[in-house]
């Protein structure tokens, strides 16, 4: 019995002298709705390396919705079957995915939007950026080097998702601000530079000598417009012409004196988004993104607020080498 008795306090000290065990890393999935183009890409390494990633205290994994509603619904319902901590959606349209909202929401996973919007009370929080401004900005820059007269294409991103819509009203705010101007042109391109080409190769055609501006909402197209442009054996220069998203062709296109382009921080709208889901399994947690003290003028507040707004940067001549020194 005594030995026994040894056994057992030489046990549970044994037991009291061991640390405790370390946490399971919180469990995070992203759903985004497409891998294809540079934008996209930037985000998802940007959630790769978010410090919380590094130190073990949550992995993530990243699900390509191939552009398409359904493969995203899909991916939800393995995130929900396998028993994810949280979700990040990116998806591809607005309405669609509510339901895999919804179906995360009543699993009792929280769901944190990023990039682009969804429609639906459900979601927990949101970081991303306004579109609408950005739709504005682009817009009012080719408006203002046409002289407010003239006729401009607007090639639009996939029908459906909130890139599409809310930058379209801020492009046609712009618009109505030149009643001169005549949109001849106007058709979705989904984000892509080699369906943009296409596009306005035949709008060169259609109405030669008569597009004056180009509107492409996102970065990839307006340069599918440029390459129709040169390939027609036209001056890029003749065109005003503008993107979003601060990519890295679009950065050497700015600094070639070719097209405007504004930058949109993917790594920020993916960092936050996750700092935001790792505080809701962790109320202690702090906001490890450096993404918090780089944007001062969106604060963290305890990590409580529905939507966060990353601000734009415009690409200028002035900050371009910086920016494209950062993607070196």
């Amino acid at each position: 019995m005594k030995t026994l008795l040894k056994t057992m306090v030489s046990i549970s000290a044994l037991m009291v002298a061991m640390p405790a065990a370390a946490q399971e890393p919180l469990k995070i999935g992203a759903a985004v709705y497409g891998l294809n183009a540079e934008f996209m890409q930037i985000w998802a390494e940007a959630l790769e390396n978010h410090p919380a990633v590094r130190d073990g205290i949550v992995t993530v994994t990243i699900f390509d919705g191939k552009y398409d509603a359904l493969v995203q619904q899909e991916q939800f319902e393995t995130m929900i079957t396998q028993g994810y901590d949280g979700i990040i959606f990116v998806p591809i349209d607005i309405e669609a995915g509510a339901a895999a909202v919804q179906a995360a929401s009543e699993a009792g996973i929280p769901v944190f939007g990023s990039n682009t919007r969804v429609n639906s009370d459900l979601l927990t929080a949101y970081v991303g950026s306004d579109d609408v401004q950005s739709g504005y900005m682009e817009a009012k820059y080719v408006l203002d080097k046409i002289g407010c007269t003239g006729n401009v294409v607007i090639i639009e991103g996939p029908i459906g998702q909130s890139a599409q819509i809310q930058r379209l009203e801020g492009n046609l705010k712009a618009l109505a601000e030149c009643p001169d101007v005549k949109v001849i042109e106007q058709r979705t391109a989904n984000w892509s530079r080699a369906e943009a080409q296409t596009l306005m190769e035949n709008w060169l055609t259609a109405h030669p000598g008569e597009i004056a501006g180009v509107i492409g909402q996102n970065d990839e197209m307006a340069l599918g417009a440029i390459e129709a442009i040169k390939g027609a054996k036209f001056e890029v220069t003749d065109f005003a012409i503008a993107g979003i998203d601060g990519i890295t062709d679009a950065l050497l296109a700015v600094k070639a004196g070719d097209m405007a382009s504004i930058l949109q921080d993917g790594a920020a709208q993916a960092q936050g988004a996750l700092d935001l889901a790792i505080a809701a399994k962790m109320p202690d947690y702090k906001p490890m993104s450096e993404i918090w003290t780089h944007y001062t003028d969106m604060p963290w507040n305890d990590g409580k607020d529905k939507a966060y707004n990353v601000p734009w940067t415009p690409v200028t001549a002035e900050n371009v080498d910086a920016l494209l020194a950062l993607r070196n």
